[in-house]
């Protein structure tokens, strides 16, 4: 049979025990990748990129995604299984080891089960029983245990750790902490003012740093404009002033599709460095941040509502800013000293929030006062080597995130025992419960293999484990020993959504793969 339809692909289809297998053996393979960098005395993997060039990491995600496995069906499991890092890194920053391990448990534990069905109905539901312990004893972050959640999520580096704990203790809890390079190399932390838009990339394309998915603009221009450009000719004095300058622009505002393209087609041929956002908020709130945003940055908003006319935007109406990051969720802006004016802004606020009776006005006020006095801690990472910075960027970004899951949800003893607990603790009922309870040891039992600590009895007490570093049982909280409670309830979350969609397949179908090298 001839196929001369390039969209017609050749397909193999595996069943039952045989699709099985490979399933697994590529979930395996990948998990036995990625769980050796768990806890504490977890190791560093190194691997090839495209390129030929070593790298070495010991992010799970990282380690994950540089996985490609020659066998299709392995692979299709392998992919599958990454979902769960991807995700989970996604919703929370960390965690992504944590669960492709709890994964791999739950896909082994539940192999041999053949009722598909009852056996997802009740890991499901025991998931919602632990997800439930965790909440119910969580802890509030304070004082050392900010240092403690940063020191290990930067591999029980105390010196980095204290680093990024003293960032977000100087900005306070209505401030962000980005990361940078630093020109050196040391390692240190910049404070300057600014602000966090909950408005993230309008197009994967604008971004600059396409391995972290941001887009980054030194010294950028602001434009605000509080409605639609609905053309390019709108903005045109705009851009050839931003061009004729050679500086970045930031454009806040809705856009059409006619603009979005026609700018990207402009960034990708470097003409211009240039991101859009939309307009953060909305009806109230969103004139608000519009206004402030206007205030902070020195620029004028465009309001055709109020008059203002489109086509005759010119360059003074922009402001600007010292640096801008736009990642999926937010846009971070660091801007100049306003001095007198915003202690005047800030105090005017103050006043009308002690006077305001009216709840929701007062829940707004407090939020531009929350965006106004709001700073931003920039942590710049220094390394000796390109290989070296790669490896401390990508534990100090895994630390971030921790501390800031940490500060919204809270944490629970660390090395796996908070699950452990929840196993030992929770009254599970029926098998698909008992599974999960069974699965959840594994990141406790992972911890202690990567430590080589083979003769050890499991704990019993209610937040007591091993210090891996001495192989001492301690109370886990006070010795420093924590996990933030969303990364763990996301790795859980998404570990079960992966691994019982899995389980419920019973074919694998793929495409053909044709050995170029043989012909």
């Amino acid at each position: 049979m001839e196929y001369n339809n390039p969209s017609q692909l050749v397909k193999h289809l595996n069943f039952g025990s045989d699709a099985n297998d490979k399933i697994m053996s590529g979930v395996d393979q990948l998990a036995k990748a990625v769980k050796s960098t768990l806890g504490a005395s977890g190791k560093c993997v190194i691997y090839e990129d495209a390129m030929g060039r070593p790298v070495i990491t010991k992010d799970g995600v990282t380690v994950a995604e540089s996985v490609v496995l020659y066998d299709p069906v392995e692979n299709i499991g392998a992919t599958l299984i990454k979902e769960a890092a991807k995700n989970t890194v996604k919703e929370a920053g960390d965690g992504t080891t944590t669960a492709i391990v709890l994964a791999e448990s739950l896909l082994k534990t539940i192999e041999s089960n053949k009722d598909v069905r009852e056996t997802k109905k009740g890991i499901n539901s025991g998931c919602k029983k632990v997800m439930e312990y965790l909440s119910k004893h969580s802890e509030a972050v304070s004082g050392d245990n900010l240092r403690y959640v940063s020191t290990i999520s930067c591999n029980n580096d105390q010196e980095l750790g204290s680093i990024i704990a003293d960032a977000y203790t100087k900005v306070g809890k209505d401030g962000v902490v980005l990361m940078e390079e630093s020109e050196t190399d040391e390692t240190y932390t910049d404070i300057v003012e600014g602000v966090q838009l909950e408005s993230g990339l309008t197009s994967p394309y604008f971004a600059t740093d396409n391995e972290r998915s941001t887009c980054e603009l030194e010294n950028p221009y602001i434009l605000i404009v509080s409605g639609e450009i609905p053309n390019i000719r709108k903005i045109q004095n705009v851009l050839e002033h931003v061009i004729k300058k050679n500086r970045a622009l930031l454009i806040v505002a809705e856009v059409s599709q006619q603009v979005k393209s026609a700018l990207l087609m402009n960034k990708v041929k470097g003409n211009i460095k240039v991101n859009i956002i939309n307009t953060p908020g909305f009806g109230p709130t969103k004139r608000d941040t519009i206004d402030d945003l206007a205030f902070l940055t020195g620029a004028k908003v465009i309001n055709e509502e109020l008059g203002d006319d489109l086509d005759l935007i010119e360059p003074d109406v922009l402001g600007e800013a010292k640096f801008c990051v736009t990642d999926d969720k937010n846009t971070v802006l660091t801007t100049y000293d306003l001095g007198e004016d915003l202690s005047g802004r800030v105090e005017d606020i103050t006043k009308s929030i002690k006077k305001e009776k009216n709840q929701y006005i007062k829940r707004r006020l407090e939020q531009r006062l929350a965006m106004l006095n709001g700073s931003v801690g920039i942590i710049r990472v220094g390394a000796n080597s390109q290989v070296e910075l790669k490896e401390k960027k990508d534990r100090v970004e895994d630390a971030i995130y921790a501390v800031k899951a940490a500060l919204k949800e809270g944490i629970v003893p660390g090395g796996g025992i908070a699950l452990l607990n929840a196993a030992n603790t929770i009254k599970f009922e029926g098998i698909g419960e008992e599974i999960l309870a069974k699965s959840i040891k594994a990141p406790f039992k992972t911890i202690m293999e990567n430590a080589g600590i083979e003769n050890y009895d499991t704990p019993s007490e209610i937040g007591v484990g091993y210090d891996v570093t001495t192989g001492k049982l301690v109370k886990m909280v006070d010795s420093g020993i924590v996990d933030p409670v969303l990364v763990t309830k996301t790795a859980l979350k998404n570990a079960v959504s992966v691994a019982t969609t899995i389980f419920s397949a019973d074919c694998v179908i793929n495409n053909i793969r044709i050995d170029n090298a043989s012909s």
